[in-house]
């Protein structure tokens, strides 16, 4: 008997192993096919963009953001200028997809010497700067993530900013070393954040960012990191990449990328930043994050030994396209949409819409075809920010259900078996409506190193994690500063001119979006943005007050409900209480009522006060009109009521 015993225990035990082990087998692979969310999303691109918004009203309208060569970088730009460039060093295209304003940076906003930042890399400024309105973005204070697992992913393919400084300032030395090497424009954002996840700078050419991405989702899966920036960056501090190309005869002759078109005559180069900001679903549906969209799968593979290093490769493409599809557990059919790498040479279009036609373009109901595009059209080549862009472009459409057109492709390529399968050139701005399945969208990108990457978005709304459309959503007891109608925005900035400048963003801002309530305003202000030194809070009963104050604010003139200071960050808060005098009958029963963090405050203090008087407090709040004369009553009862107000302040 004693034997049986044993046996049925152990019997008992291994039966609970086994169940614990098939729990975390499911477990594991839940999470290793897990969709991943974007959070956040911010971009620098050509014709002044500098947000996601911006970048989708650019597209949007049709706008053709190609300008002239940059003035300020130091180059010559007449002498760079050849029509036939036969002669080395020039180019014969004299406009491109240039960023403006990458000779611009705040150092001291990073705790950066103006001396150490003049040996940084444009690059790894503009990452810096990015990465901090992407976390904003996101409604998430770059502060709190201090020392948390967040992972850095940044493609990058320029290294040549050392090579502008042709004499060498004395001082700099030292901080040429970290202001020139690659490693550091990733190494750089962890360590001004203090981000403790993985740093990787990448480079694969033009496919680094939507590599980045891959990397980024993988590493989530495998709890490597909690969330992670992913994206790319390129600004070329010399000219000898688009000279090079025009010695080829690679480069458009106008500087714009036609693609899939009749016109298409070469590359047209671009710059620009752009980051991501990515979490498992799971956990943006925990942490109430508002979601974009989501990464549904992704896959990255390489040429090989292929017709030519430099050449694409059809079958590869394809390889690669129907390894994302596997990841993201989809038919091809079930694909609306691909943002396509698409730059406008006669040789890569029509190997890549041949791709695109074998692996998209097949068994698709009529009328259902796959539609193709390319930001490239709008804002040129932005080489190792040019993939996240994209995503940037089909985040946003996929939430406005619109798919904007392609520039210059009017006439689609004669060089492409357009009748081979059902894919279609976007050459007008199409609704895009909800079918049987979810909106998808696919965005390629092909690096001229030979590794090629595909990524497969689906709409927030199919996962149920939208989120609110613009930050937080305000509770209906959450408390504000109210009064009738009365709501105070705090606005903060690092200097004078900055926290003007943030009021006059923020009065455009609100300007497009009417429909925004001012106590929601009040609470994003609040809670998802750092709180800097230079402060002002704008007060004011309606929406046009409010904005009236704003204005003052930004032009730097007085205003009614406008106050103004300086923070201490190097002190805490200290509550201040009035005494006697300051209350009223009724005093806090709203908030009792509304309030549960008050009222478990108040619980708690009657709790204390229970074994010194011989009242309930919070009868007496509620109705003790003829006690609170009694000095014995009303001291306690304010300290209460203050106290709970603190406890509120702080949640």
């Amino acid at each position: 008997m004693a034997d049986q015993d044993k046996l049925v225990d152990y019997l008992k035990r291994v039966t609970a192993d086994l169940q614990q082990t098939r729990q975390r087998l499911r477990e594991y692979e839940a999470q290793s096919n897990e969709p991943i969310a974007i959070v956040g999303m911010g971009c620098r691109y050509p014709g002044s963009v500098a947000s996601p918004d911006e970048l989708w009203r650019l597209v949007h309208g049709g706008v053709d953001a190609v300008g002239g060569l940059p003035t300020d970088r130091g180059w010559d730009v007449d002498a760079l200028y050849d029509p036939e460039a036969r002669t080395p060093g020039t180019t014969y295209a004299r406009e491109g997809g240039y960023l403006s304003g990458a000779t611009e940076f705040d150092p001291e906003f990073f705790g950066i010497s103006p001396r150490e930042a003049l040996a940084m890399d444009p690059q790894q400024r503009l990452v810096l700067e990015v990465a901090w309105e992407t976390l904003e973005h996101a409604g998430i204070d770059p502060a709190t993530l201090r020392g948390s697992a967040t992972g850095v992913f940044v493609g990058c393919n320029y290294q040549e900013y050392r090579a502008r400084l042709a004499e060498v300032q004395e001082g700099l030395e030292g901080h040429l070393v970290t202001g020139s090497v690659s490693s550091v424009v990733s190494g750089r954002l962890s360590y001004v954040l203090g981000l403790e996840g993985p740093a990787l700078t990448v480079d694969t050419a033009c496919s680094s960012s939507l590599v980045t991405l891959h990397l980024a989702c993988e590493s989530l899966r495998r709890g490597e990191c909690s969330t992670a920036l992913a994206g790319g960056v390129a600004v070329m501090s010399t000219p000898h990449t688009v000279t090079g190309f025009s010695r080829q005869r690679g480069v458009a002759a106008d500087g714009r990328c036609k693609a899939f078109s009749a016109a298409a005559d070469g590359m047209g180069f671009g710059e620009g930043v752009g980051l991501l900001l990515v979490e498992r679903l799971s956990d943006a549906r925990r942490l109430g994050h508002r979601v974009l969209a989501v990464v549904r799968g992704s896959a990255v593979n390489q040429d090989g030994a292929s017709n030519g290093l430099s050449a694409p490769s059809g079958p590869a493409q394809q390889r690669v396209i129907r390894q994302a599809l596997v990841s993201a557990g989809v038919q091809a059919c079930e694909v609306d949409v691909v943002e396509a790498h698409g730059t406008g040479t006669r040789l890569g279009d029509p190997i890549e819409a041949q791709a695109l036609q074998a692996t998209y373009g097949q068994g698709r109901a009529e009328g259902r075809p796959l539609w193709l595009g390319s930001l490239k059209s709008n804002i040129g080549h932005a080489q190792a920010a040019a993939g996240v862009g994209g995503v940037i472009k089909m985040v946003m459409a996929l939430r406005e259900g619109v798919l904007p057109r392609t520039l210059h492709a009017e006439e689609p390529s004669p060089h492409i078996d357009w009748s081979a399968g059902r894919v279609r050139l976007l050459t007008e701005e199409r609704e895009w409506p909800r079918a049987e399945h979810p909106r998808r969208a696919a965005v390629s990108s092909f690096g001229i190193s030979g590794t090629n990457a595909h990524v497969i978005l689906e709409e927030a709304e199919a996962a149920g994690a939208s989120g609110a459309a613009d930050g937080g959503t305000r509770d209906e007891g959450t408390p504000v500063l109210s009064g009738t109608d009365i709501v105070g925005w705090p606005v903060s900035a690092a200097s004078a001119d900055a926290l003007r400048a943030q009021a006059e963003r923020l009065g455009a801002h609100l300007a497009d979006r009417p429909g925004l309530a001012p106590a929601d305003v009040a609470l994003s202000l609040a809670t998802t943005r750092t709180a800097l030194t230079r402060r002002a809070l704008v007060i004011g009963d309606g929406r046009d007050e409010l904005l009236a104050g704003l204005t003052s604010l930004s032009t730097g003139q007085p205003g009614n409900g406008l106050v103004k200071g300086t923070a201490d960050l190097g002190t805490k808060p200290v509550f201040v209480f009035p005494g006697q005098g300051s209350q009223w009958v009724g005093m806090a029963v709203g908030l009792l009522d509304a309030s549960p963090v008050f009222l478990e405050s108040m619980v708690a203090c009657g709790e204390v006060l229970g074994e010194f008087v011989e009242w309930d407090l919070l009868e007496v709040v509620r109705g003790g009109e003829g006690v609170l004369g009694r000095v014995d009553v009303v001291q306690p009862v304010l300290w209460a009521v203050m106290v709970s107000l603190a406890a509120v302040w702080r949640a």
